[in-house]
């Protein structure tokens, strides 16, 4: 299904009903409840294990007593999963995602374990939106990570708090009046599974990104015995079964320098304690990928299996349109606008901002630009802040908004991304290639201009535009350099109104239908994979039970 276009739009402008919504077999089954942010940031995308010892917090004992029988209300009779994301919001939004499916098409109850350290204003509005009667967010006392160096890489903060919060996990977990059925965490906190299997409750990893990533994640080992030199200096691209070949250069952060302070600890990704690994993603954009996975599978025992199980994305029913943006679309022509937006984390450089802000100008298309403060020190400068809000004006180049008011609205932080890629004014995004802001736009219909910052993000690039087709990457002056205003500016032309532009409409619109009926039941491939692992989620817990 695609959005309704007009010919004759003067005679009657796009709103955002007209684009009818996909999964509607799926949405009737979701509590209509709030979900206020933008779910942009993607997660960095890495299975960390770590084999070195880090000591576990020293706070004391009055943080180690939470009650958590009482936050469980009526939940009790229904099978209970607890999950962990680690912190930021594009770890926190797909596992929040993923419990209220659980509980709204599995009959789960479902408790999301978060971290006071990171509770940002946005998180405690975003978890203070799921429906209170199957999901409850427990925040989990302050972990100091005070003895780690200031400028030390989020990944090592990101070891070091999932280790130190061993003791409270294994607390909370002695304390459910509701015992676990099962056990979900990130890609980061593999290093919990032992201390959950001791336990004797199943852990899974959720994996946020997609197949390619993981398939990478688990030939890492191999790759890092049989190369020499750093992946960003091999002179050919590598080749990873079902994969297309992708340069060194698009290795996530930390892995494309063996001198980076994560490499050591991410290079040990793979923890054999998962009992599976559930992967945001569908069978029909990612076909040759799974098909290498399952054949390793058999080849390997003992791997731990993996169930495609996406596209995970919010409906954005209730988002708020603080910002007027969504009545400033209802004017605009369908397929008109191009959507910018960088994740809630990511920042761009001071230069970038004005080769950005001029390369929109120069292509004389009509956008929506969702605009934070730059950053010369961190493009991730946002990740732990995201939700703060300035003033555009004082970063964006002198009569900039005066000159594009007309074609232009700019919006300082946040904008309601769901809503905004169902809008049938939309037809396009320029995005950061954050993964959850990547299924949002496939499975609103929308193609993507690729301009990745951090993390995984450039391996998600070479997958949009190489792999599976729905995006064009304008390229840098070097591999992770400024990208100009003319090259902006040409990239912009082309999805918009270009012949290639119209091709990756069609291919996205082709992955929008099938990502509807990968998740559509009874069938739906997706559909099947989560209803497989939940069944065996209840019959655990019901042996346990007869056990006891």
């Amino acid at each position: 299904m695609t959005k309704h276009v007009h010919n004759t739009w003067s005679q009657r402008q796009p709103t955002r009903e007209h684009r009818p919504h996909i999964f509607p077999l799926i949405d009737d089954k979701l509590p209509a409840k709030s979900y206020k942010h933008n779910t942009t940031q993607a997660p960095l995308v890495l299975l960390i294990h770590i084999y070195i010892s880090i000591l576990y917090c020293t706070s004391s004992n009055k943080y180690y007593h939470i009650n958590y029988m009482a936050v469980e209300g009526n939940e009790s009779r229904r099978p209970h999963v607890v999950l962990l994301p680690t912190p930021g919001m594009g770890h926190v939004i797909p596992l929040a995602d993923f419990a209220v499916r659980l509980a709204a098409a599995h009959s789960f109850s479902a408790t999301l374990l978060t971290f006071s350290n990171f509770n940002s204003p946005a998180q405690a509005a975003f978890l203070a939106s799921l429906p209170s009667d199957s999901v409850t967010s427990v925040s989990l006392p302050s972990i100091s990570l005070s003895d780690l160096p200031p400028d030390s890489p989020i990944e090592v903060h990101l070891c070091a708090l999932l280790t130190r919060c061993l003791p409270l996990l294994r607390d909370a977990f002695l304390s459910f009046r509701n015992p676990a059925a099962a056990f979900v965490c990130d890609l980061f906190g593999s290093v919990t599974l032992s201390l959950v299997r001791e336990l004797g409750v199943p852990g899974y990893i959720f994996y946020p990104t997609n197949l390619r990533m993981l398939t990478l994640a688990l030939h890492l080992p191999r790759l890092d015995e049989t190369t020499d030199v750093d992946f960003e200096d091999l002179p050919d691209p590598v080749c990873l079964p079902g994969c297309v070949a992708i340069r060194g250069t698009d290795f996530p952060d930390p892995l494309r320098k063996k001198s980076h302070p994560a490499y050591a600890p991410l290079i040990r990704i793979m923890s054999s304690d998962a009992a599976g690994i559930l992967v945001n993603s569908f069978e029909e954009m990612e076909k040759e990928v799974l098909k290498a996975i399952r054949e390793e599978e058999q080849a390997e025992a003992g791997r731990p299996p993996v169930h495609l199980v996406g596209p995970m994305v919010r409906s954005g029913s209730d988002e708020a349109d603080e910002s007027g943006c969504l009545e400033w679309l209802d004017r605009q022509p369908a397929d008109s606008v191009l959507f910018v937006s960088f994740g809630s984390g990511g920042s761009l450089s001071t230069e970038q901002m004005q080769e950005m802000a001029l390369g929109l100008e120069a292509s004389g298309q009509r956008f929506l630009w969702v605009v934070r403060c730059p950053s010369d020190k961190e493009k991730n400068a946002a990740f732990f802040t995201s939700g703060s809000k300035d003033d555009p004006s004082n970063y964006l180049p002198e009569g900039f908004l005066e000159r594009t008011k007309d074609v232009g609205r700019v919006v300082s932080s946040w904008a309601p991304q769901v809503k905004v890629l169902a809008h049938a004014a939309t037809g396009g995004f320029f995005s950061h290639c954050g993964w959850n802001s990547a299924l949002e736009s496939t499975v609103h219909g929308v193609p993507m201009i690729a301009h990745p910052l951090y993390a995984e993000q450039h391996w998600n690039a070479v997958l949009l535009t190489e792999a599976v087709g729905i995006a064009i990457r304008p390229r840098s002056r070097d591999p992770y350099g400024v990208v100009g205003r003319e090259e902006i500016a040409a990239a912009v032309k082309e999805l918009m109104q270009g012949e290639k532009g119209k091709a990756l409409r069609c291919r996205t619109k082709e992955l929008q239908e099938a990502a509807a009926r990968a998740l559509a039941p009874p069938d739906g491939s997706s559909y099947k994979a989560l209803q497989g692992v939940a069944n065996k989620w209840k019959e655990g817990a019901s042996l346990r039970v007869a056990s006891t």
